[in-house]
């Protein structure tokens, strides 16, 4: 009854328009001053211990690594050398569109960041290609999911806070799923593309002009392979790998692309702490929440309610998929993955699925909610480029989420899918 009450507080918080953050520490606040005042005295302890970890570091570098090369223009060269990469099998915008946010995915480890930086180039060329508004925006917003699954991935560095799990080990466990989203999505929109006649043909371009978009790509590429490797092989930690990443973009902004100023450089310092500090504070509130749980026993009860329906594993799995992906649409990803992780991450367990599955098929699922309104902050984002209503863009955008479905029961299904990689590096499953 007292976790009922809980709930219901927190859900009324939210409803009367209170931000997350508070609404869950509104919620325990008055949960614990009912139940168990001697501990409020141990809330601001809690709160600083849950978001004060040197991992969290990570974050808002990542989040200022993409912002700097959105600004210092890395991302109009990322575009030039996709469509030169993709000429030999007569790709046009839209499969360019994909293998765009799969290599910027790989820099910022944010979809929202994908959208609004790629969008903003993409949709504009997709139209004047000839392409329909609602399949320019569609392929623009399916194929940025790919940015928080991909390595490196903002909300796998949270969900490693929380479960204890290895970020690089992490890190493998989403490549394989995002590189199977972006084939499937690739395959998709290049079937649609021959069908509808969205291929233009082929223009003449001077061997010197392809030598110079490849090579103005290559310092994108380069980026996110540094990172991969740096954390897989133990070189360097998640923190440090970004703090390098850091710097890396200053000195592509500054020094080769030229086109990076300290005014952007503010700007983009501003927005990385404004996204950053939000999610810190969600961070710190749920910490209560989590231990409130805890304390009342709540992973244990949902266990113990999953074990008695004695349903075999591949059940639990897609009830798994079906919960996450409702979850995801009222949700947003990082208050979702600290709100569920501490309850259903001990049931996971039970059933025989690792740390790192489990963390894949959340953050694969969850991705999906960024593209399903009513939240969908990667819709929201779309919006405020083209101005098109939320619901055209995620109906548009519905056939290559498709995609992303199908990756998420295969995951759920084959542990294989997620696990491979990470064991064929060392690490451990758990």
């Amino acid at each position: 009854m007292a976790m009922l009450i809980l709930l219901v507080l927190l859900i009324f918080f939210a409803v009367l328009g209170v931000p997350l953050a508070f609404s869950i520490g509104a919620a325990c606040i008055t949960y614990i001053q009912t139940n168990a005042p001697n501990f409020l005295s141990m809330i601001p302890q809690r709160v600083w211990n849950g978001a004060f970890s040197e991992l969290m570091i990570a974050m808002p570098l990542f989040m200022l690594a993409g912002e700097l090369m959105n600004v210092g223009g890395m991302t109009q060269r990322l575009m030039d050398f996709c469509t030169i990469l993709l000429r030999p099998i007569n790709g046009g915008l839209g499969e360019v569109n994909v293998v765009a946010s799969m290599i910027f995915g790989g820099i910022s480890g944010s979809s929202v960041a994908d959208t609004s930086a790629l969008g903003s180039i993409e949709i504009p060329a997709m139209e004047d290609a000839g392409y329909p508004s609602g399949v320019a925006t569609g392929v623009t917003v399916a194929s940025s999911t790919m940015g928080m699954i991909i390595p490196p991935s903002t909300p796998m560095i949270v969900y490693s806070m929380i479960s204890g799990g290895s970020v690089g080990a992490l890190f493998m466990a989403g490549a394989v799923p995002g590189i199977l989203i972006g084939l499937t999505q690739l395959l998709l929109v290049y079937i649609l593309s021959e069908k509808n006649h969205w291929h233009p043909k082929k223009e003449k371009i001077s061997g010197t002009e392809i030598r110079k978009k490849l090579l103005g790509g290559l310092p994108a590429l380069l980026l996110p392979l540094f990172i991969i490797i740096c954390v897989s092989f133990g070189v360097c930690t998640a923190s440090e790998s970004a703090a390098v990443a850091v710097f890396y973009a200053l000195i592509v902004g500054f020094f080769i692309y030229r086109e990076l100023t300290w005014k952007q450089v503010w700007s983009a310092l501003k927005k990385s702490f404004i996204s950053s500090s939000s999610i810190m504070i969600i961070i710190g509130f749920t910490t209560i929440f989590t231990w409130v749980l805890t304390m009342q026993g709540v992973p244990q009860m949902v266990a113990n309610f999953f074990l008695s329906l004695n349903m075999p594993r591949y059940g639990i799995a897609l009830i798994f998929v079906l919960m996450i992906l409702v979850i995801g649409t009222f949700i947003d990803v990082s208050p979702a993955i600290l709100l569920l992780t501490p309850i259903l991450l001990p049931v996971m367990n039970t059933y025989g699925f690792s740390t790192l599955q489990f963390g894949a098929m959340m953050i694969t699922g969850l991705a999906i909610g960024l593209v399903t309104p009513p939240v969908g902050m990667c819709l929201n984002a779309c919006n405020k480029i083209n101005g098109m209503p939320v619901v055209e863009i995620f109906k548009h955008a519905l056939p290559y989420i498709t995609c992303n479905i199908i990756v998420l029961i295969a995951i759920s299904v084959w542990p294989v899918l997620t696990t491979w990689l990470p064991t064929l590096m060392g690490y451990s499953l758990y």
